[in-house]
């Protein structure tokens, strides 16, 4: 029997981990032929920011491999984010990757994260003969696909690898076309990041021989705050998400954090790491920054942190659910209210998020959020998004929306559009107006 090729594709060490602890679990069957990693930098500027494969933690998950490829050297000069290949393009670039990578007639099967945009999806275009399986991307999966797929990619998804993240909720990612889910382990994701350093810091803000000690705490805990990228995804100013690192910085201050680390995002440089430093010297407080390449999880392990704090990353919920830490948000009102337009897939994490998880208050008190139907809530605003692809959820998004009403993470305006503006709802919009309003709009362009 010919021996398989199995290509898979990954940009982060997170998604790299998740693929290792699926391989462990057999999830891709024996090692029995070669295994490709093709691994893609999609940071703004990939030139003078590290790569998965060059990333210290990378060595430990090495071995699963036969191979390990760079997109970002394959198509240089273009972004793996922006570039995708013409439609006349997509035979002869199909060639020469399989020609670059000695693939053949392969690979045997493909194995790609976040499907919907590129890079996943320009290389599953470039690979048209061979099933494709994808790996969710952290609290995404359990929203609705970004954007419908083109027949030729959605026929050939096989099935849906994710993490168990939220025990009860099933992903919503992808069934619109039937593909199965199936969970990766929780024990098995850990034994893959054993292998991966932890934290080493980069640099501190000013050490102090005092603490700053609120009434919450007792001025000898860690604290950890997870950044992201909300400006640079046109979210929040750069300005606000300073505002926000600090307003973590001084609410666990004032909860008796003495030291405190914070592990920027991948993609977001050091800009706000420097701005951190001031206040935490303001405060009196020992701040450490972690290498952008080190997982967040690998910090968790590292330093059993006291309580992790950012805005909806997918590892506050890595690290209550798999660490069994302590977690909590801010910001997460600010963000669902500025998430635009409302089929942005930052909705569900954050959704997620914020019904889960207490809020940290600027004294360093954590508020719980009203016990919620997480799943219900959940696929009440998929269907919100992403309605033509998830007809069968109306009747209970409307059930929802008749119960807890539209507070918070429900915008007026598309339900007006849905027709699922709940009857009583403030305002003079009535629960057909939708319909109506949809009317109009028709008839305005036919006569126009």
């Amino acid at each position: 029997m010919t021996a398989r090729t199995q290509l898979f594709y990954a940009s982060t060490l997170f998604g790299a981990a998740t693929l290792a602890a699926a391989l462990d679990e057999g999830a891709f069957g024996p090692h029995d032929g070669r295994r490709i990693l093709l691994v893609s930098n999609n940071a703004a500027v990939p030139e003078i920011t590290p790569a998965l494969d060059e990333a210290p933690g990378f060595a430990a998950l090495r071995p699963r491999f036969d191979e390990v490829h760079s997109w970002n050297e394959i198509i240089a000069p273009m972004h793996p984010s922006d570039w995708r290949a013409r439609v006349i393009e997509v035979p002869m670039t199909g060639r020469l990757l399989r020609s670059h990578l000695s693939l053949g007639d392969g690979p045997d099967e493909l194995v790609v994260e976040s499907v919907a945009v590129p890079p996943a999806r320009t290389v599953a275009g470039l690979l048209r003969d061979c099933p494709v399986t994808v790996y969710s991307d952290g609290l995404m999966s359990y929203g609705p696909t970004r954007d419908p797929l083109p027949t030729e990619i959605a026929g050939r998804i096989t099935r849906l690898l994710h993490l168990d993240l939220v025990p009860g909720l099933a992903p919503l990612l992808l069934s619109e076309y039937g593909v199965p889910a199936r969970t990766v382990s929780g024990a098995s994701f850990l034994r893959a990041l054993g292998g991966i350093p932890g934290p080493e810091s980069t640099g501190t803000g000013r050490e102090s021989t005092g603490t700053a000690v609120g009434e919450t705490g007792t001025g000898t805990g860690t604290g950890m705050i997870l950044g992201q990228y909300l400006s640079a995804l046109g979210i929040v100013t750069p300005e606000e998400e300073d505002g926000l690192h600090a307003d973590m910085l001084r609410a666990l201050a004032a909860r008796g954090c003495a030291s405190v680390l914070f592990k920027p995002h991948p993609a977001a440089g050091r800009r706000h790491a420097r701005r951190l430093r001031e206040v935490a010297a303001g405060l009196g407080v020992r701040l450490s920054v972690a290498e952008e390449t080190v997982p967040a999880e690998s910090c968790f392990a590292a330093l059993r942190p006291e309580l992790v704090v950012g805005c909806f990353s997918t590892a506050l919920v890595t690290a209550r659910h798999l660490f069994g830490l302590e977690a909590a948000t801010v910001g997460g009102e600010l963000v669902l209210e500025r998430l635009t337009p409302y089929e942005n897939s930052n909705r569900v994490p954050v959704t997620i998020t914020d019904a889960l998880l207490p809020r940290l208050r600027p004294d360093g008190s954590l508020e719980r959020p009203p016990s919620l139907d997480v799943p219900a809530l959940v696929r009440a605003v998929g269907y919100c998004m992403q309605s033509e692809a998830y007809p069968e959820l109306r009747a209970e998004a409307a059930a929802y929306l008749d119960a807890h009403g539209t507070a918070r993470y429900f915008k007026r305006q598309r339900l007006t559009a849905l027709d699922l503006l709940p009857a009583g709802a403030a305002g003079t919009a009535g629960p057909g107006s939708g319909a109506l309003d949809r009317l109009r709009r028709r008839l305005s362009r036919a006569l126009s």
